[in-house]
């Protein structure tokens, strides 16, 4: 089983999105049958089997095992991936291209730079799975609090200086005939708001003057 799989074919991605089938391929992270399966949802067992052979269908299920169990054998099945995420590819005709323009400052720009990131790292992941080879990678995650648009102005001023001087530092420009070309994308927004969790030991006036 694969950690994340990438969605490309639009068929497979139709299927994955019906509500039953996302509730199954969440089920099947471990191995299990349509008996087992109808149990835990709920449904009728002719239901589940129709729903696991679209999933299987598109490559998203996949057989573990078959068990005897007096005339009748039981098929074991397993979602391929704990994880989906659907590519771009799946939208072809409609999926956003970085190359019709570059804004550093646009939202819809870092979109269309991340959606070609999926689509491009999905085929990188498969490519190496097929030559069974590691695929090199390295990405960062962190959060920072500014404290005013100016110095959000600044760090972003100063991180495109010094990313465009280690470009320049590390960047071959074709000398090396062996050298692989690496994509390099550099990303800052705002966090997510969480929602505010309401304490167990206010008062009913206080709660009211909350939400007033």
């Amino acid at each position: 089983m694969q950690d994340i799989a990438i969605i490309e074919d639009p068929a497979a991605a139709e299927a994955s999105l019906d509500p039953i089938r996302t509730q199954i391929l969440r089920e099947l992270v471990q191995p299990g049958s349509a008996t087992q399966l109808a149990v835990r949802l709920g449904l009728p067992r002719q239901k589940v089997n129709y729903h696991l052979k679209a999933l299987e269908r598109h490559g998203l299920v996949e057989l573990v095992e078959e068990r005897r169990k007096g005339n009748v054998t039981e098929r074991v099945v397993q979602a391929t991936a704990a994880s989906y995420l659907i590519s771009p590819t799946a939208l072809a005709a409609v999926s956003p291209d970085p190359r019709r323009f570059a804004d550093r400052f646009s939202a819809f720009w870092l979109l269309a730079l991340a959606g070609r990131m999926v689509q491009e790292v999905g085929k990188l992941i498969a490519g190496a799975a097929a030559a069974r080879q590691k695929l090199a990678t390295f990405a960062i995650d962190g959060d920072i609090t500014f404290r005013s648009a100016a110095d959000r102005a600044a760090f972003a001023e100063e991180l495109g200086v010094e990313v465009t001087r280690l470009v320049d530092k590390y960047h071959d420009g074709g000398a090396a005939p062996q050298g692989r070309r690496h994509r390099l994308v550099v990303a800052l927004h705002p966090a997510l708001k969480e929602p505010a969790l309401q304490t167990s030991d206010q008062t009913p006036s206080q709660k009211e003057q909350d939400n007033d």
